[in-house]
């Protein structure tokens, strides 16, 4: 019996093969584009203001008649927003991911997960709108019992750091837990059974040995919501306050995304310059941000 040969098979894997080249390609070229765009864009003013001035001061005051472009403050508030909202958001999503991976029976888990669908769904201006109008006002409430009586505190009217990190934590919930979830959901049975097999309890099954075996996924899963929270602009913006401070947590800030977008429609010259070098700043965060976790996780995998 002879097999015949499809003469269309070779040719039609070599188109698709062209298609994958030309699609990474194209990935690679957009990365190296925005970030040769943002070094032409961003380098300049760091070169004529000085990258002391711009980096090391916080006095921002760009259209003062002795202009001063420090953004000590704006970063710090961005390291300090992120941060606690990534202590709030991480802890509570991975065990969101652990309840919906181990423990959840089905109608739990599809109801969770709806939720979560949800959450991921909702524009960020939503989420700014919601705050702005709900969380603000107990944050203000908190507010004034904490500082009643104090000559020195200027109130907010609770549009400060403490309600833009609730709010960003809220926000990456859903990247954290679903990338989580499939994590752990891919950690091979036989962790498991090995693990109560030596007499280990549920819970100590899932701590000592599900997770660290769902790390690299996990540590993905941070990645990304870093990512989401030092990216996001709309919804911090209308409940950051947007002034720049030093970050404290009842005080209104301004983060590194909403100092460009606040000022980019009516910056010229230097200005206009700086706002690009805070994109350029802010970039290099995200990409040290994704480096050190990779490196880590990378570590751990090494020593083990």
């Amino acid at each position: 019996m002879r097999i015949r040969k499809d003469k269309r098979r070779p040719s039609a894997e070599g188109a698709a093969k062209a298609v994958f080249t030309f699609c990474g390609f194209v990935a690679v070229f957009a990365a190296a584009s925005m970030t040769l765009y943002l070094i032409v864009k961003g380098v300049p003013a760091l070169c004529k203001v000085g990258w002391k001035e711009i980096l090391f001061s916080g006095e921002w005051k760009p259209v003062a008649e002795d202009p001063a472009y420090g953004i000590l403050y704006i970063i710090l508030t961005s390291v300090f927003g992120t941060g606690l909202a990534v202590l709030m958001g991480v802890p509570m999503g991975i065990l969101t991911a652990v309840f919906l991976a181990e423990l959840a029976d089905g109608k739990a888990a599809a109801a969770v997960r709806t939720a979560v669908e949800l959450l991921a769904g909702i524009p960020s201006v939503i989420y700014g709108l919601l705050g702005m109008y709900l969380l603000n006002p107990l944050m203000y409430r908190l507010e004034r019992k904490l500082f009643a009586g104090s000559r020195t505190h200027q109130f907010t009217g609770g549009a400060n750091l403490l309600a833009a990190s609730l709010v960003l934590a809220i926000m990456i919930l859903p990247t954290v837990i679903s990338i989580s979830e499939t994590a752990i959901c891919a950690v091979h049975p036989a962790v498991r059974e090995a693990s109560l097999a030596l007499g280990a309890s549920p819970v100590q099954t899932i701590f000592r040995s599900v997770l660290p075996a769902a790390r690299s996924g996990v540590a993905a899963a941070v990645v990304l919501g870093v990512g989401r929270a030092l990216g996001e602009t709309m919804a911090i913006t209308l409940v950051s306050g947007n002034s720049v401070n030093l970050p404290l947590p009842f005080r209104s800030v301004r983060f590194l995304t909403t100092a460009m977008v606040s000022e980019m429609g009516y910056a010229q010259g230097t200005h206009r310059e700086v706002l690009f070098t805070i994109g350029l700043v802010l970039f290099v965060f995200i990409l040290l941000v994704n480096i050190l976790l990779n490196h880590m996780v990378k570590r751990r995998m090494t020593e083990e």
